[in-house]
This record gives structure tokens, C-alpha cells and sequence, in this order.
């Protein structure tokens, strides 16, 4: 019975784990569970994942959810897995797992935050206060540099590696979720973290051709945005 993940591509965390599944050649069955139409809390989902996000998974009669233990458990649990993604010795498992336990505190908080307030509030009828963008900016910026200074000193990629990990491309699916800021926006707030850059470029190739295939719908969620963006502001300058 093939791994069942369910996922919603608009969420970064489910890119990462359908990304690692396709890039590894895992055999699985995506199931879309669309986080706009609140089909997280339907009574069949609950059953799955009772916290209501996504990703899941279902491996037979086991049930996970937190994209990050999925990530582990899968490098685990299937065979044929690069050892890079997860190697088996334990001071660089310890290294991945520090990075993704500071992802969630510190780089998702800065982004989702961000990205939530200043574009997908206005979508959904809540309003976006100027502190809380702020706030969220701040935290962002402060791990960009974190991310350029100090994950990214020793390596091309995180923690020294000189291959991607699933720290790699849990982050990278994080940051992608600035491209539906305006185009002006995303370039002012990356434009300074010139490793940040060119590690993102580098795990882009090192997951092709699946990256650019499970953003997709990211890239039209941005092109949408960003007309409407351009319309909005031609209307006020006319």
C-alpha cells in the first residue's frame, strides 16, 4: 500500500515533504486537502491529524503529523533514501534537528507572519495592522541573517553540508512563501543576504525539475496577486 500524503501545496511545509517524497523516488498518493475551503477540519481529516494542519501522512495504519517528523520518518522508514537528507551519524542528525527546531521559532514565525498580514489577511477578512507587520518583518529579518551568518558559514548548504538536507528544503519552502509579496518587496527584503540567495538557487537545482513542479501553484497565486497589485495601484494614481 503506497504512503498517502495529505497535502495543500499553497502550505510550505506540505511543498517540503512532496518535494523530498518525488525527489527520492518515494511511491506515494497525494490527497489535497484545501486549507481555503477548511477541509482540515472535516470529521474524516480530524481523524488523521486532529490539530487540523497540514501535511499528514498515513503509512498503512500509522498516522503522522508535523512536517518536520515526517521528513525523519520517512528518511527512516524507506529504503533508497540518500544519506545526505538524514545521514546516520548522530553530531549531523543533531545539527539537522537544531535547525528545525530554530525554523519553527524563529524563520516560520518571520514569514508566515509577514506574509499572512500584509496578503492573505485582506483575503480573508481579517485586517493587517502595521505593528504586527512590523513585528513580523523584524523577526523575519533578524533570521535571514541568522540563516546568512551563521547556518550558512562553513557550506553551501545548512550546517556545513556540502548536499541538502531536509533541513535544506523545509527552509527554502519556507522563504518561497515571500513570492507573494510584490516583486519590490520580496528584492528589498532578500537582496541583502547574498548566501541566503544563492543556497535557495542551490537547493532549487538540487531538487529539479520537482521544485519549480510543486510551486506551481505558488507562481500563479503570485502572478494573480501581483496583477491585482498593479491594478490597484494604477487606480490610485489615476
Amino acid at each position: 500500500m503506497a504512503l498517502k500524503v495529505y497535502a495543500d501545496r499553497m502550505s510550505q511545509p506540505s511543498r517540503a515533504v512532496l518535494i523530498f517524497c518525488k525527489i527520492n523516488g518515494i511511491d506515494f498518493e497525494e490527497i489535497r486537502v484545501d486549507v481555503l475551503k477548511n477541509q482540515q477540519f472535516s470529521p474524516e481529516y480530524k481523524a488523521i491529524n486532529p490539530m487540523h494542519q497540514v501535511p499528514a501522512i498515513v503509512d498503512g495504519r500509522f498516522k503522522l503529523f508535523e512536517s518536520h517528523a515526517i521528513l525523519i520518518y520517512i528518511c527512516s522508514a524507506f529504503p533508497g533514501v540518500a544519506s545526505h537528507w538524514y545521514p546516520g551519524d548522530l553530531s549531523k542528525r543533531a545539527k539537522i534537528h537544531s535547525v528545525l527546531d530554530w525554523h519553527h521559532s524563529n524563520l516560520r514565525r518571520g514569514s508566515a507572519g509577514l506574509v499572512f498580514n500584509t496578503i492573505l489577511a485582506h483575503n480573508d477578512a481579517h485586517h493587517a495592522y502595521p505593528q504586527v507587520v512590523n513585528q513580523a518583518e523584524g523577526i523575519l529579518m533578524k533570521s535571514l541573517n541568522k540563516l546568512e551568518t551563521f547556518w550558512l558559514k562553513d557550506g553551501r548548504f545548512l550546517v556545513g553540508s556540502s548536499q541538502p538536507s531536509i533541513a535544506d528544503i523545509s527552509l527554502v519552502c519556507e522563504i518561497m512563501q515571500l513570492q507573494l509579496l510584490s516583486e519590490k518587496e520580496c528584492e528589498r527584503i532578500l537582496s541583502p543576504f547574498k548566501k541566503v540567495v544563492q543556497w535557495i538557487e542551490d537547493t532549487k537545482k538540487a531538487t529539479a525539475p520537482h521544485f519549480d513542479e510543486v510551486h506551481g501553484i505558488l507562481f500563479r497565486a503570485q502572478k494573480r496577486i501581483r496583477t491585482e497589485s498593479a491594478k490597484e495601484e494604477l487606480k490610485s494614481k489615476l
